[in-house]
C-alpha cells in the first residue's frame, strides 16, 4: 500500500475523471443488484406460488419491512394477473429485467470510459516523470547502471504497474459495491443464510492471500531479470560490429539465452501463482452455493420458512456475488506482482541526484574575465584521478591539456561542465564558484565537442538545432560551412534535411564530427571544450576537421583536450599531466626547450 501512496500524486490531475467513474460504477452496482432482484417476480410467476394476498397490505414501520415487501409482491403479482393475464405480466417482468440489464451494462461501459483517460494519463505522466529523472541524473549514475535496467523500468515496469495497480483502479469501487449491494439484499431476503455467507468471506480471503504472498519476491526477480537481458540487447545491437568480426556471436547468444531462460522460470513461477486466483476462487465460492442449496432446499422444502421464488433469486444474487470476488482475488495477486515493478519505478524516481544546485542559483550570461581551478582533486569511487590540480585560463586564450591515457585529461572537461562535483577544491568562472550558477546557464557558456561525436537519428538540421532551437536554414548553412561541413552536406540529396541514421551511421567519421562542431559553431558558446576531438580520425579528415576548429575558436576561450599532439602547438599554454597532477606547463616551444616529459611525448608521436 505504500507504493501506492506515493503513485497517489500522479492521480490527481485526473481526479475528475475518479470522481465519475465512482459515480457510474455506484449505479453499474446498484442495478446489476436490481437486475437480479427482478428475476423474483418472474419466478413467482413460473412457479405459480399460491397467490393468497388479495389486498394491498399496509406499512407497519421498517421493522416489518421484509414482510411487508413480500406481501406487497404477491398483492401485485396477483392483482395485474388477474387484470392482465400471466403472460402479459411475465413480459413486463422480463422487459423491466432487460431495461435494468441495458442500464447496468451503460453504466459500466461510462464507467470503463472516464476511467481510462485516468489511467493512460498515469502512465503518461510517470513515464514522463521517469524521463525527465533519465536525464536529470549524473553522468556517474549511469557508469554504475547498465541502459537496459534503465529501459527496463520505463517499458516493462510501467506496463506491470498498468496491468496491476491502475487494473484495479476498475475495479475498487465497482465489485466491492456490487458484493455490498447484494448482501443487503441477501440479508433482507433471508439473514441465516447470509451470515452463512459472511462467515465464509474471511476464510476464503484468507486462503487466497496465502498462496499470494509470495509473488511480490517473485515478481521483483522477473523485473530485474528483464533489466538484465535488456542490457545484454542493447550492448549486442552496440557492439555489432566487434561480435560478428570476432566471430562470437554464440557467445553473445548464449550470455541473452541464460538471462532469458532465468526471465522464463520466473515467469513461469509467479504466473501459475497468479493463475490460481480465478479457480480458487469459483472453487470456493461454488462450495458455499452448493451448501446454500442444501440449506435453502430445507427452508423451502422442510421449514416451509421460505418461498421457492425468494430463494431462486437469492441463489442467482449470491452468484452474482462470485463474479466480483473472484475479480477482486485475481486483483490481489496482481498487486502483489506490481508491488515490486512499482518499488523498482519508485526507487528509480527518488534515487539522489548528488549534481544540485543552490536554492537561488545565479543566472550568468556572459564570460567575462577567466576561469580558475583551484587546487582541484577528484576520485570517481576510492583512489584520486586528479590531485590539487590548478590552472586559470583567461578570457580568448587556449589552453591545451596533453598527457598519456589516464591521466585526468577528460575528468577536467567532466567538472568545468559540472557533469561531475569535484571532491575537493573548487572551479569559479568570473569569481563565481560553478556549484552556485544554474546548471542550465553554466552551460549555456560552454560548448564541447567530444572524440565520439554523438548524433541522433534524424536529419542535419535537427541535429544542428540542438545548438540553438531557434536558428534559421541561413544560420544552419552557416555553420555548416565554418565546420567544413558544407562541402559535403550540399551534395547529399535533402542537403540539411537529409537523415544521418542511428548514430550518424549514414555519414563517415570526419563527416559525423564536422557536424558535431556545427553544432557547437551555432550554439556560439564564449567557451568551448575539445575533448580530444580529432584522434578518432583518419588523416585527411583530421586535416578538414582542425581548420574547422580553428575557424571556431577564433576568439574564444578554448579548454583543448588533445591526443595528437600535432593539433595543439599553437596553443597559448600547455599543460603536460601525469597521473592527475601537473608534471609541465608552457608553450610548445619552452615545453620542447626543457627536454622533458612533453619533449618525449612528441618524440614519440613523431616516430609513428
Amino acid at each position: 500500500m505504500d507504493y501506492i501512496k506515493k503513485l497517489i500524486p500522479f492521480a490527481l490531475p485526473y481526479k475528475r475523471y475518479a470522481y465519475l467513474n465512482i459515480f457510474f460504477n455506484v449505479l453499474y452496482a446498484l442495478f446489476s443488484t436490481l437486475s437480479f432482484v427482478a428475476l423474483i417476480p418472474v419466478f413467482k410467476v413460473i412457479f405459480n406460488d399460491q397467490r393468497i394476498v388479495t389486498e394491498k397490505p399496509i406499512y407497519n414501520g421498517i421493522s416489518e419491512l421484509k414482510d411487508y415487501g413480500e406481501n406487497y409482491l404477491n398483492y401485485f403479482i396477483v392483482d395485474s394477473i388477474e387484470k392482465h393475464g400471466e403472460f402479459k405480466v411475465l413480459m413486463l417482468m422480463v422487459g423491466i429485467i432487460i431495461t435494468m440489464f441495458f442500464l447496468k451494462n451503460i453504466a459500466n461501459y461510462l464507467a470503463m470510459y472516464f476511467i481510462t483517460f485516468l489511467r493512460n494519463g498515469i502512465l503518461k505522466d510517470i513515464r514522463n516523470t521517469l524521463y525527465d529523472k533519465i536525464v536529470s541524473l549524473p553522468l556517474a549514475f549511469y557508469s554504475e547502471k547498465s541502459k537496459g535496467d534503465t529501459i527496463s523500468r520505463v517499458s516493462a515496469d510501467v506496463n506491470e504497474v498498468r496491468n496491476s495497480f491502475l487494473a484495479i483502479l476498475e475495479m475498487i469501487v465497482r465489485e466491492p459495491l456490487t458484493i455490498l449491494f447484494s448482501l443487503i439484499t441477501m440479508l433482507i431476503l433471508s439473514l441465516k443464510l447470509t451470515l452463512f455467507v459472511l462467515v465464509f468471506i474471511p476464510i476464503s480471503g484468507f486462503i487466497i492471500s496465502r498462496i499470494g504472498k509470495s509473488l511480490k519476491k517473485g515478481s521483483l526477480k522477473v523485473q530485474n531479470e528483464q533489466g538484465v537481458f535488456l542490457s545484454v540487447l542493447e550492448e549486442t545491437m552496440s557492439g555489432l560490429r566487434i561480435i560478428k568480426a570476432f566471430n562470437v556471436e554464440k557467445m553473445f547468444a548464449r550470455k541473452f539465452e541464460s538471462s532469458n531462460d532465468r526471465f522464463y522460470k520466473y515467469s513461469n513461477s509467479v504466473l501459475n501463482r497468479q493463475n490460481l486466483a480465478s479457480p480458487l476462487s469459483e472453487l470456493l465460492g461454488i462450495i458455499v452455493i452448493g451448501t446454500l442449496l442444501v440449506y435453502g432446499g430445507y427452508l423451502v422444502f422442510v421449514d416451509k420458512t421460505m418461498e421457492a421464488s425468494f430463494f431462486v433469486g437469492y441463489i442467482t444474487l449470491a452468484y452474482n456475488i462470485l463474479t466480483p470476488a473472484k475479480a477482486i482475488a485475481k486483483a490481489s495477486y496482481s498487486v502483489k506482482r506490481g508491488d515490486g515493478a512499482a518499488n523498482r519505478i519508485l526507487e528509480f524516481l527518488e534515487t539522489e541526484n548528488t549534481i544540485t544546485e543552490i536554492e537561488n542559483p545565479i543566472l550568468k550570461s556572459d564570460f567575462e574575465d577567466k576561469i580558475s581551478v583551484n587546487n582541484i582533486s577528484f576520485k570517481y569511487e576510492e583512489e584520486f584521478v586528479l590531485k590539487n590540480f590548478s590552472i586559470n585560463i583567461p578570457k580568448g586564450k587556449t589552453i591545451a591539456l596533453v598527457g598519456q591515457s589516464g591521466s585526468g585529461k577528460s575528468t577536467i572537461a567532466n567538472l568545468v561542465t559540472r557533469f561531475y562535483d569535484v571532491t575537493e577544491g573548487e572551479i569559479l568562472i568570473d569569481g563565481d564558484n560553478i556549484k552556485d550558477l544554474s546548471k542550465a546557464s553554466l552551460r549555456s557558456l560552454l560548448g564541447l565537442v567530444n572524440q565520439d561525436s554523438i548524433l541522433f537519428n534524424d536529419t542535419i538540421k535537427n541535429n544542428l538545432l540542438v545548438g540553438k532551437e531557434d536558428a534559421t536554414d541561413d544560420d544552419i548553412i552557416e555553420a555548416l560551412k565554418i565546420a567544413n561541413a558544407w562541402e559535403f552536406v550540399k551534395d547529399l540529396p535533402q542537403e540539411i534535411h537529409h537523415s544521418v541514421g542511428e548514430s550518424g551511421g549514414k555519414l563517415s567519421g570526419g563527416q559525423q564530427q564536422r557536424l558535431s562542431i556545427a553544432r557547437a559553431v551555432l550554439k556560439n558558446p564564449p567557451i568551448m571544450i575539445l575533448d580530444e576531438a580529432t584522434s578518432a580520425l583518419d588523416t585527411e579528415s583530421e586535416r578538414l576537421v582542425q581548420v574547422a576548429l580553428e575557424n571556431m575558436m577564433k576568439n574564444r576561450t578554448s579548454i583543448v583536450i588533445a591526443h595528437r599532439l600535432s593539433t595543439i602547438q599553437n596553443a597559448d599554454e600547455i599543460i603536460v599531466m601525469h597521473k592527475g597532477e601537473i608534471a609541465e606547463q608552457g608553450t610548445h616551444d619552452e615545453l620542447i626547450a626543457k627536454q622533458g616529459v612533453y619533449k618525449k611525448l612528441v618524440d614519440m608521436q613523431s616516430f609513428e
